[in-house]
């Protein structure tokens, strides 16, 4: 793994000159959120070596390096998922190689499926803490020092700091926002309304099929974390319609709004 990185990083800072200190993971139907960015250098995944390629339609699967507000940030536009088949090390591997670029701050975006029902289609959800059912766990094997402690705390993993700058910014421009409680399941089946039921008695506000293996990572190496979830849709049992992804892609469309101006205006005050 660390040999893998430093080839990584090596291929990759001979195509960029930016060294990012902000990394950003773009979920679901947000790939247009890079948009935002100027200076941009683009690298395909498949192009880095040992880096995993998504193969999940929405996810453009690419690097983009570039500016915002002078500061140097780096998108992953379109993630990789579990349930691909990727072993979460692998899922995981574009955080590690972040921290080895310099990323020391980390927003992840993500759609989820509403399971409280106060919330709405397009709201926006600050992630404040997480339920792992997803029945693995990046960290599982053999250890390596290098990235910290084999036993992290997760007491706090989710930065309340960045979660009230972006609460604030959010509350200026008059966008809808909740913070909750996310539940990762594996995927890609959507749950069935009996699991929703469950989750909903456990906790969950929000089900997804991704963030959280990227956080525990992330949380291992020391990187502040936000998490930006927008409800592409409500659970089921509690939407009315069939579940489909081209549902959630629509719906990113309009939250993919809110999401890179509160973003934009986050990455100015940090």
């Amino acid at each position: 793994m660390i040999e893998n990185l430093k080839e990584s990083k090596n291929f990759i800072e001979s195509k960029v000159k930016i060294k990012p200190e902000y990394g950003l993971i773009l979920g679901s139907g947000l790939g247009h959120v890079a948009e935002i960015l100027t200076e941009k250098t683009i690298i395909p995944y498949a192009k880095i070596p040992h880096f995993p390629v998504s193969t999940v339609h929405g996810h453009a699967g690419q690097l983009v390096f570039g500016r915002l507000n002078s500061k140097s940030v780096v998108v992953m536009q379109g993630r990789v998922h579990y349930y691909e088949g990727h072993p979460l090390s692998a899922v995981t591997y574009p955080i590690r190689l972040f921290k080895n670029l310099g990323v020391s701050k980390l927003i992840l975006t993500s759609a989820v499926g509403g399971i409280n029902k106060k919330y709405k289609p397009a709201d926006i959800v600050f992630v404040k803490d997480h339920i792992n059912l997803m029945g693995d766990n990046p960290l599982i094997g053999g250890h390596i020092a290098e990235f910290g402690e084999r036993f992290p705390d997760m007491s706090c993993v989710y930065s309340p700091r960045l979660i009230k700058l972006a609460v604030n910014i959010a509350k200026k421009f008059k966008i809808k926002t909740h913070n909750g409680i996310y539940l990762a399941a594996s995927g890609p089946s959507y749950e069935t309304p009996s699991e929703i039921r469950a989750y909903r008695k456990l906790g969950g506000d929000v089900v997804g099929m991704s963030v959280v293996p990227e956080t525990i990572v992330a949380n291992q190496l020391k990187i502040e974390i936000l998490c930006i979830s927008y409800i592409s849709n409500m659970a089921s049992g509690i939407s009315k319609t069939v579940l489909s992804h081209e549902e959630v892609m629509g719906v990113g469309k309009i939250a993919g709004k809110k999401v890179s101006k509160i973003i934009k205006n986050l990455i100015e005050k940090i």
